[in-house]
């Protein structure tokens, strides 16, 4: 059978995400299988998003994580990789003499992707959840939200905002980023009728595994809101325990969801569902044309 071993990292501004996925011929059409998932919370954003810059102790450990996930990637005699940082490693200051760093020392390429190839890459994961309805798509990341709007299966607008979770939680005043976000959802909503939401990103998944009044992998607007107040009611601790968090994604996700609720009220929509994929998703299917194209596969 005719295979292939691709590997992805995106590296966001929470944490940074390995997998390794066996591409199977499966009749004729691509069947990806996971070998190999980690997920590291590393938070470039806490630096970038309070200093502009990545810190000396988040460069070493950042490099370190780099080595192993190089390491990795030729134990498994991967095919081709692919690795991704977004709005954390674009906007430090000092980012392309990291990325720099990290190809000189293990020989790891880092592409650093704007906001319109990041909603573009999520995007393609999503494709084949959208019909004919009309979707919201809302990826909240750490450092950025990309927005896709879909009508009849055809996407008609596209835009990245520098608005995230860490975002919100180290800096608190996002309120420029929200004006900006505001002003273009009821641009390109302002004549499509009954939108309903896409939610992607690891706060969207947890909120979804809390919430009790689902239909399939759908809630409404207010569940979000009640599954927000529950979580609230806990402190940091007490997610960790009772809700089974992480701590780095205890303080991250009350502002992902106001963020994910802010979008919905601005654009009317009552429902959400979550296809639970993400960018490493939109990498691995970018990856795949690649070597496609290099005649690899």
């Amino acid at each position: 059978m005719k295979s292939i071993k691709l590997a992805v990292i995106d590296i966001g501004s929470n944490a940074i995400r390995f997998q390794l996925s066996n591409v199977l011929d499966n009749n004729g059409q691509p069947f990806f299988k996971r070998i190999e998932y980690i997920r590291f919370p590393l938070r470039l954003g806490h630096d970038v998003f309070t200093e502009q810059r990545i810190g000396v102790e988040g460069e070493v450990r950042f490099i370190k994580l780099m080595k192993i996930y190089k390491d990795l990637i030729d134990l498994y005699e991967t095919d081709a990789y692919m690795a991704c940082a977004t709005s954390a490693m674009r906007e430090s200051v000092n980012g392309a003499d990291v990325v720099a760093k990290v190809k000189a020392l293990t020989g790891l390429e880092i592409e650093v992707i704007d906001g319109a190839r990041e909603a573009e890459l999520i995007s393609n994961a999503i494709s084949a959840y959208i019909d004919y309805r009309n979707y919201l798509h809302i990826d909240v990341g750490g450092g950025s939200t990309e927005l896709n709007l879909y009508v009849n299966q055809e996407k008609v607008a596209a835009k990245s905002f520098a608005i995230g979770s860490v975002r919100k939680l180290e800096n608190g005043n996002t309120s420029a980023g929200w004006k900006d976000m505001k002003k273009w959802i009821k641009k390109h909503t302002e004549n499509v009728n009954d939108i309903i939401a896409i939610g992607t990103g690891g706060n969207i998944n947890k909120i979804f595994e809390i919430a009790t009044e689902k239909q399939a992998m759908t809630i409404s607007i207010e569940e979000v809101e009640r599954v927000k107040g529950i979580i609230e009611s806990y402190s940091m601790e007490e997610r960790e325990i009772a809700l089974r968090m992480n701590s780095d994604r205890a303080d991250v996700i009350i502002p992902a969801a106001e963020i994910y609720l802010g979008v919905m009220q601005i654009a009317h929509a009552k429902t959400i569902t979550a296809p639970d994929v993400g960018l490493r998703d939109g990498m691995l299917q970018a990856l795949f044309q690649r070597c496609i194209e290099k005649g690899i596969w």
